[in-house]
């Protein structure tokens, strides 16, 4: 219920009054569930950074074992998007409100996370070094750094980080724009691009 209402009426406009009417419980009631309006918005993101960090795992799991390969990688980051799907949009397009919460700065660390386990622990071969700033969603879970990339290695190229890039992202964006499409055809279809611009 709170979900949708945050999408008909965008977050800063929807208090917990509004949640307790739609729910119709009184706003008592759903303080005893709920401290603020910040709480209840981690709780609805909570289950994606918490199976963002569970996929993660299984992939350092198989990447050590040496049983990963790209496309079940792939594969398995589409479902993930997919499944998150309506939370996402949720993310895209309430970037200011959520600001607000901290909440956008905690999903850029995760990303950031993810990529840097995904194609390796250091920057691309050639980049300018950057001054290092702690990630604000460290409490949000650490996901580590510094480990071997599972697609290219250690140290990625421009061309590859690039790529990397490019597939990610692009991924994701696909779980989004065309979330009314049938899923395996998607699943397919974005996957074999994402491949392709890996280079794979």
């Amino acid at each position: 219920m709170a979900r949708e209402l945050f999408a008909e009426q965008g977050v800063g406009r929807t208090s917990l009054q509004d949640i307790a009417n739609r729910l119709g419980i009184t706003k008592p009631a759903l303080y005893y569930h709920f401290d603020s309006r910040e709480e209840l918005i981690r709780s609805i993101l909570q289950p994606l950074v918490d199976e963002g960090e569970a996929f993660v795992t299984a992939h350092e799991t198989l990447r050590a074992a040496k049983q990963v390969s790209p496309r079940a990688l792939l594969e398995g980051y589409f479902d993930f998007h997919y499944k998150h799907r309506a939370d996402l949009m949720l993310v895209v397009s309430e970037l200011t409100a959520l600001a607000e919460f901290g909440l956008v700065d905690r999903m850029r660390s995760w990303r950031e996370r993810l990529t840097r386990l995904l194609f390796g622990g250091r920057r691309h071969a050639g980049a300018k070094k950057k001054k290092r700033v702690s990630a604000p969603g460290a409490r949000w879970g650490s996901w580590g750094a510094r480990r071997p990339g599972l697609l290219f290695g250690g140290r990625p190229t421009l061309e590859q980080s690039a790529r990397a890039t490019i597939a990610l992202r692009g991924l994701q964006d696909c779980c989004l724009e065309f979330a009314d499409a049938d899923r395996d055809e998607l699943r397919r279809v974005t996957v074999d691009g994402a491949i392709a611009a890996l280079g794979l």
